[in-house]
This record gives C-alpha cells, sequence and structure tokens, in this order.
C-alpha cells in the first residue's frame, strides 16, 4: 500500500533515536524531538508543488498530527504550515 497526501500534508517517518548518549545523557523520546524524514509531500492550495523532497530531514511542531501504521512502518502525517525548519548538513 502507498499513502500520497492530499492538500497541503506531508508524510514523515519519525527518526527514532537513542534514549541515551554515550556520556549517558538521557535523551528526548523522539517523538518529544519532533524530527522525522520526509516520505511524500502533497500540494499547495494554488497547486504548487511543496518545497519539500523525500529523503529531507525536517522538525515539526503541532498536536494535531496524525500517526498511521502501513504494515510494521509508522508513518505521521502533518499539515505542510506545522514543518518548522529542514535540517541541512
Amino acid at each position: 500500500m502507498k499513502l500520497k497526501p492530499i492538500g497541503e500534508r506531508v508524510i514523515i517517518k519519525p527518526i527514532e533515536g537513542e534514549e541515551r548518549t554515550k556520556s549517558g545523557i538521557y535523551l528526548p523520546k523522539p517523538e518529544e524531538r519532533k524530527e522525522g524524514i520526509i516520505e511524500t509531500v502533497g500540494t499547495l492550495e494554488n497547486g504548487k508543488e511543496i518545497p519539500l523532497e523525500k529523503g529531507d530531514k525536517i522538525i515539526y511542531s503541532g498536536y494535531s498530527n496524525e500517526e498511521v501504521e502501513v504494515g510494521e512502518e509508522k508513518f505521521i502525517i502533518v499539515d505542510f504550515k506545522d514543518i518548522i525548519a529542514k535540517i541541512e548538513m
């Protein structure tokens, strides 16, 4: 099954990180950090493409995000307006 977002939505695969660093500092859970990797993007209201691509690492906000499971994989569907930064390395 493939997921295709409708409208101004983005499907994100959440990043699952370590719970603790090598030095022993506890890190927040991945859903509290709200980082993910873009899987699929929809389109803006005016029909233009959302300026993100599959594989982009992002930080998002918001509490109305939908969690979806496809097979054994978990995804999050967020509104484009809830994406607050793209992480570039």
